[in-house]
C-alpha cells in the first residue's frame, strides 16, 4: 500500500497484482454490478433512455471496517487514519492500483439525506432524470428503535458519533454506503446529518501533474486571462491560480468499472438468482 498525505484528505493506492475485493463492474444493455469477492451484492440496470436506474441488493455484504465501539468513539480518535488504516488492513474494500481519496465531508446539500437516501430494500428506484443525488446502502436498515441504533443515538446526543463511510459511484450520481448504517440512521433520527468519510477515483498523477503546468503556463502567459475569485480569500487572478493548483490533487475521476467476465449473460443469470431469492 502506498499513502499520500494532503490537508484534511488522504490518497490511498492499492495492489497493482490483484483486483479490489470489492468492486464495480458493467456490461453491454446498460448492466452494472457492485461484487464483493466473487458475489455480486448490488445488481443495477440504467433504463435505455437513461433516465433512472433501477438496482437490486443482496443479503450478505461485510462492511470492509471492524465495528466501531462506543468507548473508542468517545476518545475521539482521528478518524480518516483510522478509516485508511483498516480500509488497507481489510479483505473487502475497494482499494485498487489507482488513486482513491478518503476525505472528511459535512457539509452536504439537505436533499442528499433527507430526500435521496434510499430506505426501500432490497429493490429502489433511482430516479436520475429528477435530479436523484444522494445514497444507497448496502444493507437493510435497521428501525430507529433497534438497540444498536439506540446505542448511537446516545454517542449522537453526546456529539461523538463517528462517521459513516460512502464511496461515490459516478454511474449513479451518488454514494454507496459501506459503513455505518446503524450510524446513519441514528444520526438522522437525531435531527443531524451524518458526519462523513468519502471515497472517490482520484485522477492520476499524470493528470493532476498535467492540470497544474497548464494552469501555471496560463497564469505566465497572461495573468489578466484568469478569473479574479469572489470573497476576500479570492480576490485576485494570482490567488485563483494558487487555488486552483492546491485544488488539482483533490480533483475526482470517474469511477472505475471492471468488465463483467461472463458478459451480459452472467448478469442475466445473477438476476435470475436474485428473483428466486425474492419471490
Amino acid at each position: 500500500m502506498r499513502r499520500e498525505i494532503l490537508p484534511g484528505a488522504l490518497v490511498l493506492t492499492g495492489h497493482a497484482d490483484r483486483l479490489p475485493a470489492l468492486r464495480a463492474e458493467m456490461t453491454d444493455g446498460r448492466r452494472m454490478l457492485v461484487r464483493q469477492g466473487e458475489r455480486p451484492v448490488l445488481l443495477a440496470r440504467a433504463d435505455e433512455d437513461r433516465g433512472g436506474v433501477t438496482v437490486h441488493r443482496r443479503a450478505g455484504y461485510r462492511s470492509p471496517l471492524p465495528p466501531l465501539r462506543a468507548a473508542e468513539a468517545r476518545r475521539r480518535p482521528d478518524w480518516l487514519h483510522r478509516f485508511a488504516s483498516a480500509l488497507e488492513a481489510s479483505g473487502r474494500g475497494p482499494l485498487y492500483a489507482d488513486r482513491l481519496l478518503l476525505t472528511r465531508r459535512s457539509g452536504f446539500p439537505p436533499y442528499v439525506w433527507r430526500g435521496d437516501f434510499v430506505h426501500d430494500w432490497p429493490t429502489a428506484r433511482l430516479e436520475e432524470s429528477e435530479g436523484w443525488n444522494g445514497v444507497l446502502p448496502l444493507r437493510r436498515l435497521s428501525a430507529p428503535d433497534a438497540p444498536r441504533v439506540k446505542a448511537y443515538r446516545r454517542l449522537a446526543r453526546e456529539g461523538v458519533l463517528p462517521p459513516v463511510l460512502l464511496w461515490w459511484i459516478s454511474a449513479f450520481d451518488g454514494w454507496l454506503l459501506l459503513d455505518g448504517h446503524d450510524r446513519a440512521v441514528a444520526a438522522l433520527a437525531e435531527g443531524r446529518d451524518p458526519e462523513a468519510l468519502v471515497l472517490a477515483r482520484g485522477e492520476d498523477e499524470e493528470t493532476v501533474a498535467a492540470v497544474q503546468g497548464a494552469t501555471a503556463a496560463a497564469f505566465e502567459r497572461r495573468p489578466d486571462t484568469l478569473p479574479p475569485g469572489r470573497g476576500p480569500a479570492r480576490e485576485t487572478p494570482a490567488r485563483y491560480c494558487s487555488d486552483a493548483l492546491a485544488a488539482a490533487p483533490y480533483d475526482e475521476a470517474r469511477t472505475l468499472a471492471l468488465p463483467i467476465p461472463g458478459g451480459p449473460a452472467e448478469w442475466d443469470a445473477w438476476m435470475v438468482e436474485f428473483r428466486h431469492e425474492h419471490d
